[in-house]
């Protein structure tokens, strides 16, 4: 059941998909419509899921799942694994590699790898301060307070 991602509460799952480049206003389009479709079926052991998604900065794709009526099952959840590599295929983009690093750079969201992001911050060219991504958050409530903060206060730490 495809809800507005705003009404699920904080204690709503989330999964975070940091794409390698900034989807386009036609691909956002037709983004939203999978994801619309892929929600609005979306179940667990024939149970409806209440879920909604957004896409921040037009380059993450955010899943947030209310499980306080339903939990994710193994098979859901594959489910959404097999959706989100369609997309890949779909948009020629990559969205599971863990390995890399998104960040802030003003106004701009940079993408690195994770070798990349090492050396960076061991040049000083990125710092504690600098605002990164933590897509380890697990539910809404860390996704709003702890998932664009400054590398100082994320597991980005360790490299600085």
């Amino acid at each position: 059941m495809l809800v507005d991602f705003d009404s699920l509460p904080d204690s709503s799952r989330v999964w975070i998909y940091q794409a390698n480049r900034t989807f386009s206003k036609d691909e956002l389009v037709t983004l939203r419509a999978s994801l619309e479709a892929f929600i609005t079926e979306w179940t667990a052991h024939g149970q409806e899921l209440k879920a909604g998604y957004e896409l921040p900065y037009n380059r993450f794709i955010v899943l947030a799942l209310d499980q306080s009526q339903h939990a994710a099952s193994g098979c859901s959840i594959d489910a959404s694994v097999h959706f989100i590599l369609a997309l890949e295929k779909q948009y020629d983009v990559s969205l599971l590699d863990k390995m890399n690093v998104s960040y802030k750079q003003g106004d701009f969201v940079a993408y690195k790898s994770l070798i990349d992001f090492k050396k960076m911050a061991k040049a000083k060219s990125v710092s504690a301060n600098t605002v990164v991504f933590n897509n380890l958050v697990t539910n809404k409530g860390e996704y709003k307070e702890h998932w664009e903060v400054p590398a100082s206060q994320s597991w980005h730490s360790r490299f600085m």
